[in-house]
């Protein structure tokens, strides 16, 4: 006897087990989990704690190499650099992953509404997406940010617009794939609405290609919004942020060079840690 709809509707989501047995304990995933983990606890406490003030300025304490009572040192300011480190993954992350949100949501619904139906609304937006790609990431980035302004804010905007099109292409791809599978065929027979076979029946199948783009999308987000406010033209001192700390540091390197190391080694530990755990979900389970 052949399988009952509700059987055909979880076969996808069943073939690698319960969830826990489709987690990828392998050596990029674990390494990834902690570094991600470590920089996400410090970042989220650095919003609502920090050891030192991340404004208060003391000239006794300017340029102090690192201690045990500052870790990382201080500034030219004489403010604690670990401290604003936390205050500044806080900002990076947090501006990431409202980023991510934003574009990735944006991404599922324009992906699934375009690649489950087609026609003249899956041509308009798939040829917005190739202008919007033709342009290099960071000048379109660039151009937004000087019609909008500076500012945290605006950063958000900018950064959102330009990798919507690549989530749209990813979700677009998998909507593709399985608006014809045997399942989904069955759901149009027994008169299932279009609105459930999209975001019930068919978007918790392409999570585990999905998931992956977010983690990459989180890195090149972290990178651009440094970039930007290394630049000057995202997040505005004094709020604390890894790009504009190392802009500041970069003025001092012979004289505080743990400044522009500490924070280089965070965003370096950031960008890292979420590249392995991506490529760790990706990989899939160790031998």
């Amino acid at each position: 006897m052949g399988r009952t709809f509700r059987e055909m509707e979880r076969a996808p989501q069943e073939e690698g087990g319960s969830w826990k047995d489709r987690i990828p304990w392998n050596k990029y995933f674990l390494a990834g989990l902690v570094m991600t983990g470590l920089a996400l606890a410090l970042g989220i406490l650095g919003l609502f704690w920090t050891p030192y003030s991340t404004t208060a300025m003391s000239a006794s304490e300017k340029f102090d190499p690192p201690s045990l009572l500052h870790i990382f040192g201080t500034d030219n300011f004489g403010r604690d650099i670990f401290s604003r480190v936390m205050k500044g993954l806080g900002t990076t992350i947090g501006i990431s992953g409202l980023v991510v949100l934003f574009s990735g949501s944006a991404g599922i619904l324009l992906g699934a509404l375009t690649g489950y139906f087609g026609g003249l609304a899956d041509e308009i937006v798939m040829r917005v997406t190739d202008a919007v790609n033709g342009f290099p990431s960071i000048l379109l980035t660039l151009v937004i940010i000087s019609l909008l302004g500076s500012g945290r804010q605006n950063v958000i905007i900018s950064l959102g617009i330009v990798f919507v099109p690549s989530y749209v292409r990813i979700v677009r791809s998998e909507y593709l794939k399985l608006r014809d599978a045997d399942y989904i065929r069955r759901a149009r027979l027994l008169g299932v609405k279009d609105v459930r076979i999209l975001f019930v029946h068919i978007l918790p199948n392409i999570f585990s290609v999905f998931w992956v783009s977010v983690m990459i999308g989180f890195n090149n987000v972290i990178l651009a919004e440094s970039g930007m406010s290394y630049l000057g033209i995202g997040v505005q001192p004094p709020e604390a942020s890894l790009g504009n700390m190392l802009s500041d540091a970069q003025g001092y390197l012979q004289a505080a060079p743990w400044y522009a190391l500490s924070v280089g080694l965070s965003i370096v530990w950031v960008v890292l840690g979420f590249s392995l755990f991506s490529e760790g979900i990706r990989r899939g389970k160790c031998e």
